[in-house]
């Protein structure tokens, strides 16, 4: 057999016998590179799924500067999650989260070394529960590892080759320019987080001060996937392959609509985005507690929910608005000016975005501008649960 020959053969069948290594959990330490975990691998130009990685999608994704995001789970043999109706699952130790954040390359599918798509992030680019790497860009992917003394967040970033992700774990700053469909471009400084960062969104509550899933929530996993064997519905998934117990029929579960479905309600729309871009921090044990607003779907009062509310913070954060929200003055309501804000010292979310999301302010825009009454009458009744 010719040298040639003998070393592809070779190559081919180290490279096989890599993809076939299972999951491997560290219950301790920071493996440098993501492939250690043998999650993911690249094979064959695509991004593909380890055994017993199962991939999920939220009926509405938080916004991470357009970012589009693989998110997976994986459990050791014979654990699943316990299903709870309105927090997150309360997951096994040994659980691993991850969340792969990549853009669609732009029509001509060439990578120039910035320039990405800009398309909803709501669209998926998974082709059988893999993905092309000749459509797209893969920036980082984020592990949360459920240990002993608690969850553990580990950002590693892809190279330029995209073959190997490297932890960082003081974070990194990627500049990109994003590439609308008209051809026009928008600068993006696309912050990879740190990991003290991490606990910017997932110290959900301000009393245990831990970190803890934001995602995997009923509500927001109450919808169907094209997985490689044909669609399902994700509950209903994870009970199948053991992930979960104590899940009811998904026509009883609780079910956020998606924010960007044009046929649904528009108020169902708004506090479905709002719930999962603020909730996790604005809620009654979220880190942001002192603002007294409640943007989750928990019940709530319409103050609280920021009708009328006079926010805690004062200067250049409230943009010389008197009401978070002002019924019927979208201008007039403070989280609409900070939304649509780029300045670091004003723009909420603090954190996970350098661009304004456009389609997200307008329906909040949208929705402020339908709300009816006045604040010199607004009284703290009771206000519909949201999402």
């Amino acid at each position: 057999m010719p040298r040639v020959v003998l070393l592809l053969v070779l190559s081919l069948l180290l490279a096989a016998c890599r993809g076939a290594q299972p999951v491997h959990y560290f219950a301790e330490g920071q493996p440098a590179s993501l492939d250690d975990w043998h999650l993911l691998r690249v094979e064959g130009g695509k991004l593909r799924l380890n055994e017993g990685v199962v991939p999920y999608d939220l009926n509405t994704p938080l916004f991470s500067d357009y970012a589009h995001k693989l998110r997976t789970v994986w459990m050791p043999k014979g654990q699943a999650a316990h299903y709870d109706a309105n927090a997150a699952f309360d997951f096994p130790v040994g659980t691993i989260l991850s969340k792969t954040f990549y853009y669609p390359l732009p029509e001509n599918g060439k990578w120039d070394g910035k320039s990405v798509a800009r398309t909803p992030p709501s669209l998926s680019m998974m082709e059988g529960e893999t993905l092309d790497l000749g459509k797209v860009r893969l920036i980082e992917t984020r592990l949360l590892v459920h240990r002993a003394e608690g969850w553990v967040a580990l950002p590693y970033v892809w190279n330029d080759a995209q073959t190997e992700a490297t932890l960082k774990r003081t974070g990194e700053l990627v500049s990109l320019e994003l590439v609308d469909a008209n051809g026009a471009r928008e600068a993006v400084d696309y912050q990879v987080p740190d990991q003290n960062q991490c606990g910017g969104c997932h110290l959900t509550n301000n009393h245990s001060r831990k970190l803890l899933p934001i995602g995997p929530k009923a509500r927001h996993l109450n919808r169907e996937l094209d997985y490689a064997a044909g669609r399902e519905n994700q509950l209903a998934h994870w009970t199948r392959v053991g992930y979960l117990q104590g899940a009811p029929d998904a026509a009883s579960a609780p079910r956020a609509v998606d924010a960007t479905d044009p046929n649904a309600p528009l108020d169902a729309r708004a506090r479905a985005y709002l719930d999962v871009n603020c909730g996790h921090c604005h809620s009654a044990t979220g880190p942001a507690i002192t603002s007294g607003l409640h943007l989750d779907a928990s019940p709530a009062t319409r103050l609280q929910n920021g009708f009328c509310k006079q926010p805690v913070a004062a200067g250049k954060g409230t943009g010389d608005r008197l009401y978070d929200i002002q019924p019927g003055r979208a201008d007039g309501s403070v989280l609409l000016f900070r939304m649509d804000s780029d300045d670091p010292s004003v723009m909420m979310p603090e954190v996970g975005r350098s661009v304004v999301h456009r389609e997200g302010v307008e329906l909040i825009r949208q929705w402020i501008d339908a709300q009816h009454g006045s604040c010199a009458a607004e009284a703290d009744v009771p206000a519909a649960a949201g999402g």
